[in-house]
């Protein structure tokens, strides 16, 4: 059973635009709770069911063990790249809805 935080987590990831991604951290901060660490657990134990290659380390990497499919997605999704990382200046999403790679 999902706990009520992990559903917020969740919540926030689906709303990721494709192209774009949030940091770990950056996704613990707009909630205002936990931290990188909960959001990593939150992402390992359920986020199976959601676009997790949109959730990256601060450093534009992928989740561990998954760096090839993360890539994957990323380059079919069209997310602003450097080198095998995310371009954070670029991709970093910050929640706001219209805040997508169209408006960029």
């Amino acid at each position: 059973m999902v706990n009520p935080y992990a559903e917020r987590v969740l919540e926030v990831v689906e709303r990721i635009p494709p192209g774009m991604v949030m940091s770990y951290g950056d996704i613990a901060e707009y909630l205002g709770e936990g931290g990188p660490r909960q959001v990593g657990r939150v992402m390992s134990t359920w986020g199976g069911g959601v676009p997790w290659w949109r959730v990256v380390h601060s450093d534009g990497t992928g989740a561990p063990d998954h760096e090839e499919r993360c890539l994957r997605h990323w380059r079919e999704e069209g997310t602003p790249l450097r080198g095998d990382r995310v371009d954070m200046r670029e991709a970093r999403w910050h929640g706001d809805s219209a805040d997508s790679q169209e408006t960029r």
